[in-house]
């Protein structure tokens, strides 16, 4: 699974950056520029939707290597810098990374049991959060070291986790929808009570408000501060949401309630943590350095354990049978959450201003609370 997760989430990583620089070296201006990675997105929020489909048609484990070639064709890059083809490159490693997402989390869940499922959740939240954390601030450097060859070739790096995606796959057994029954006394769970999105939908909900407020800092700290402040506050973050993510699966693991009664909490951390950043982007004095380091620490924090608690959540609350389709909900509203905070945050900056832009997403974490209550999974 760490290997799968590693050489799948390498290319998207070292890309992030890199693709866009690219495109700008080809000609394209700013506007083509944000295509690149904002097709990228789209295309994978459309092609999670149609992987359980393909998870039931194929097989997991052939789906898993499909989603692995497909992201390495970023190393197509290196024909050519033309905005066009750098867009049709997007759109291929778009459907390769909604395979890669979704069926990540859901092997976990289908193979976790679940009295650990939460430190494995935690395990996997690890192995997706280095590459992140080593070559997404890489990328551009080493393309002024190296240039941009030796850089898109990297890309091809998924290739080697096949092997990795075939083993899992014939690990995984899906349980049938009908599931084997709850020892006497457990809750039922919400997904055989209602429908798929009744049972999901809170801890997704949640699960939106932490990765909008996650995907506005990411996207917007370069934007308030100097390039050295920024890079020390992404890094802070990055690496605060990696532990916390890690940790949070002790919390998911330790009770009944899978941890849903720490969604709360968190989500509390986190709007401290974006209002603190809105305090901080006000100037770019000391004391504002201070508040963005500070609120990129405490979002971090919230952003990497919310993603932990509340997958495992939703495996709880969805029950056995429905693990692919829960973990494509779920990375929905990731995807979703995060392309949101971009879109909204930058919106309200263009009309207000940055600080309002963070506070907004602040708010969100603090709307979020009506979820994460409901999100409480009843024990009797």
């Amino acid at each position: 699974m760490v290997v799968y997760s590693v050489t799948g989430f390498s290319a998207y990583a070292l890309l992030l950056p890199v693709a866009p620089l690219w495109a700008v070296h080809g000609g394209a201006g700013a506007a083509g520029a944000g295509l690149v990675n904002g097709v990228l997105l789209a295309t994978t929020v459309l092609a999670q939707l149609a992987v359980p489909w393909a998870l039931r048609t194929v097989g997991h484990g052939r789906t898993m290597a499909l989603g692995l070639v497909l992201m390495a064709s970023g190393a197509a890059l290196v024909v050519s810098d033309a905005l066009a083809w750098i867009l049709a490159c997007s759109i291929v490693r778009g459907v390769g990374f909604g395979i890669l997402t979704v069926t990540g989390s859901a092997v976990v869940g289908h193979l976790a049991p679940p009295q650990l499922r939460g430190r494995m959740v935690g395990v996997y939240g690890l192995a997706v959060a280095i590459p992140n954390l080593v070559l997404l601030p890489a990328g551009v450097p080493a393309v002024d070291l190296l240039g941009f060859t030796p850089v898109l070739l990297l890309a091809a790096l998924p290739v080697l986790g096949i092997p990795s995606a075939l083993a899992l796959g014939r690990l995984v057994r899906p349980a049938p929808a009908a599931a084997s029954p709850e020892p006497p006394g457990s809750p039922e769970p919400a997904g055989r009570r209602g429908g798929l999105l009744a049972a999901v939908g809170p801890p997704t909900a949640v699960l939106l408000a932490a990765t909008m407020a996650g995907g506005a800092l990411l996207t917007f700290l370069p934007q308030v501060t100097t390039s050295g402040t920024a890079g020390l506050a992404l890094l802070l973050m990055g690496t605060a949401a990696a532990g916390s993510r890690f940790g949070a699966g002790h919390l998911a693991d330790a009770g009944e309630q899978g941890g849903s009664q720490w969604l709360a909490p968190l989500l509390l951390v986190t709007a401290a943590g974006t209002t603190a950043c809105a305090w901080g982007a006000r100037d770019d004095v000391t004391a504002g350095t201070a508040w963005l380091l500070v609120g990129a620490v405490l979002c971090g924090t919230g952003y990497g354990a919310l993603q932990n608690l509340t997958l495992v959540s939703a495996f709880q609350r969805s029950g056995a049978g429905r693990v692919d389709e829960t973990s494509t909900v779920w990375n929905v509203g990731f995807d979703g959450g995060t392309a949101l905070g971009s879109v909204l945050v930058g919106v309200v900056a263009s009309a207000w201003s940055f600080p309002a832009g963070f506070a907004v997403a602040g708010l969100g974490c603090v709307a979020a609370l009506v979820a994460a209550r409901a999100t409480r999974v009843p024990v009797g």
